[in-house]
């Protein structure tokens, strides 16, 4: 079967690069488990974001641990973490940076730049949604761009640096949705829920008692980079590539989509569905310790990367249809 393996990539020194990470990552994915109870898939799908390079918002009520969850991935995987709590006050330079006027012994004045929360490798933006408009694109922006311009000058933010941003689904007073076409930046979306009852009495039995341990490192951000680097190495299937053109396609309510796309769908994925589709299995199947994914990590991602590329219409929501039905049905049909 044909696969998209760079022509100069040695088969031996990949296997054995998977075959090392992936112990390392399924280490990582313990330590985290020691810390996080229940969570599983959102685990996973927040390490495959970083592996892949991307950006998640998470989307859960408050008490689920999404504070919780990268403030662990920050410690476990070494990475500089900050957190910026959204409010509707909070400006650009609070994010960004600004430049100060700064006086010399001499007399002489002169600018001096003080970044901002930004720069560093693991920022959380806790309810991204209340933040203003003005705000919200100029994170939106340095996350596509890894820079900032304050007062004409380009500052590079650090590497790797992701962006893991949270929403409260249930209070909306107050808040500056995130448009359509931005939440397009975002490789996934990851919705948290409840834990089940097993995990719940575990978290009771360990969080109450005693003091806490704090997680102790298994990466380093160099490690990381690698690891993304490794991603884009991964083999993949033309069946599976296949699969993934027709899953992303299928969901645009185009001349050639089903009657119920072309009826309930106002809009689809993009191409760059398709790029994150790419990238999220590859880093699934790393993850798993496999060499190359295959069309179950296309139909086990299918829901974080496609809820927040589409949208439906009124009449989708006059019949009480949801997101998450489109696409069961377009992987059932499609995969």
């Amino acid at each position: 079967m044909a696969s998209t393996t760079p022509i100069n990539a040695d088969p031996a020194d990949l296997v054995a690069s998977v075959e090392a990470l992936g112990e390392r990552l399924s280490l990582v994915r313990d330590r985290i488990g020691e810390v996080i109870f229940g969570q599983r898939e959102v685990v996973e799908q927040a390490l495959i974001t970083l592996l892949s390079g991307g950006h998640a918002l998470l989307i859960g009520v408050p008490g689920l641990a999404k504070t919780r969850l990268v403030e662990t991935l920050g410690t476990i995987l070494g990475l500089d973490d900050k957190r910026i709590q959204c409010t509707p006050d909070l400006m650009p330079a609070d994010i960004l940076g600004s430049e100060v006027l700064e006086e010399s012994e001499t007399g002489r004045r002169s600018f001096r730049f003080l970044p901002g929360p930004v720069f560093c490798q693991l920022l959380m933006a806790d309810e991204i949604n209340r933040a203003s408009p003005r705000t919200q694109s100029a994170l939106l922006q340095a996350m596509q761009e890894g820079r900032v311009s304050i007062a004409g000058q380009y500052h590079p933010l650090p590497r790797p640096f992701h962006v893991l941003a949270t929403q409260n689904p249930l209070e909306q007073e107050g808040t500056y949705p995130l448009p359509e076409a931005q939440l397009d930046r975002f490789l996934m979306q990851v919705d948290v829920g409840y834990p089940d009852r097993e995990a719940e009495n575990l978290m009771l039995m360990r969080t109450t008692v005693g003091d806490e341990k704090p997680p102790q490192p298994v990466l380093n951000p160099e490690t990381l980079i690698k690891a993304q680097a490794l991603v884009r190495r991964l083999p993949v299937g033309e069946k599976v590539v296949h699969a993934i053109l027709g899953l992303v396609r299928s969901g645009r309510p185009d001349e050639g989509a089903n009657d119920t796309v072309r009826n309930f769908v106002a809009w689809g994925p993009s191409p760059r569905a398709s790029q994150a589709f790419m990238l999220a299995i590859r880093a699934r199947a790393l993850i798993e310790g496999r060499f190359a994914p295959s069309i179950d990590d296309v139909v086990a991602l299918a829901h974080p990367i496609l809820r927040h590329r589409m949208a439906l219409n009124f009449s989708a929501r006059a019949e009480g249809a949801t997101i998450r039905q489109v696409i069961d049905g377009l992987c059932q049909a499609y995969l």
